[in-house]
């Protein structure tokens, strides 16, 4: 594996809060890398320190085994996740001053600009102040300035948050197109099934420390036990109390059953059909979202979803 970003025991405390503790990364040269956790775990934290906007307490950040200097930040397109443009200025005149700040010219730019701004439905509106678009829009338009330098690292902070299904799509398959052309991308969220959908990698940060962390074939190996999807007509409650069940995830038309270890999954399977009845029963691998959901639980020690707060 050749890691090409790298944390090497950092650490970061705000007064008596340690919000990230001992985090050691390996990101891959052209790999997806998803952080996932729940809000106030330290991803924010995290990223910001590999962009050199707060500095670790201790520990290292590295780029091709060299400390990070100012001139990582021409190599990156950095979306923070609290999104911030310039209200006053036009689409074109905001899209040629950040890329500038970036180190590309003024003819690559605007080359780029118009086939961007097309793709993300905002063409007719490249004249137009950025105060006259929509949030969504906004972040649309952010996210083609993060882009429009051809950084050759991509870092996203809560990419997915406040957009459409459509615009979702969109970007996902923009990130997809991205990771085939060499580049390399890490993003934060606490979307699983987007995390799940794109990522190579994926490490699990709670309450500022690295819970879990490798491939997504490799996390529900070591994290996964198997799960029954089941669809039934009428109360499901009752699958809370079956032998061997040790966690019941409910969705709005099916639930899916975390099941014991030494569970008599067989037996258990007799006992759903027999107690309800039953439109569909599957046994699957267990999804990222209940990974995540157990483990932060865990980390909590309430056996809820643990967070809060600010990164």
């Amino acid at each position: 594996m050749n890691d090409y970003l790298v944390l090497h025991q950092v650490t970061k405390r705000f007064g008596d809060k340690t919000a990230v503790d001992r985090l050691d990364l390996n990101i891959p040269r052209g790999s997806i890398y998803g952080i996932i956790g729940p809000n106030g775990a330290g991803k924010t934290t995290t990223i910001r320190m590999m962009m050199n906007i707060i500095v670790p307490d201790s520990g290292q950040v590295l780029l091709d085994g060299h400390p990070i200097d100012e001139s990582f930040k021409n190599l990156v397109g950095y979306l923070p996740e609290e999104r911030g443009l310039y209200k006053k200025m036009i689409l074109r005149e905001v899209a040629l001053y950040l890329g500038r700040l970036k180190g590309a010219s003024k003819k690559e730019i605007l080359d780029r600009l118009d086939g961007w701004l097309e793709r993300m439905d905002l063409l007719e509106y490249r004249n137009r102040k950025v105060e006259e678009l929509s949030k969504g829009m906004q972040q649309k338009l952010q996210f083609v300035t993060t882009l429009i330098h051809e950084p050759d690292i991509i870092i996203l902070d809560e990419l997915f948050s406040g957009l459409d299904p459509l615009n979702i799509e969109i970007i996902k398959n923009i990130i997809l197109e991205l990771k085939r052309d060499g580049r390399t991308i890490l993003f934060s969220t606490h979307v699983m099934e987007q995390a799940e959908k794109l990522c190579d990698y994926v490490c699990m940060i709670a309450n500022g420390s690295k819970v879990l962390d490798g491939t997504m074939a490799d996390v529900r190996r070591q994290y996964g036990r198997d799960t029954i999807q089941v669809e039934i007509d009428g109360d499901g409650s009752f699958l809370k109390s079956l032998p061997g069940v040790t966690a019941v995830t409910e969705y709005t038309n099916y639930f899916e059953l975390t099941i014991g270890e030494e569970a008599d999954t067989r037996s258990l399977i007799r006992q759903i059909v027999s107690g309800a009845d039953v439109i569909r029963l599957e046994q699957i691998r267990p999804s990222l979202y209940n990974i995540f959901i157990n483990l932060a639980g865990k980390r909590d020690g309430s056996g809820k979803e643990a967070g809060g707060g600010h990164e």
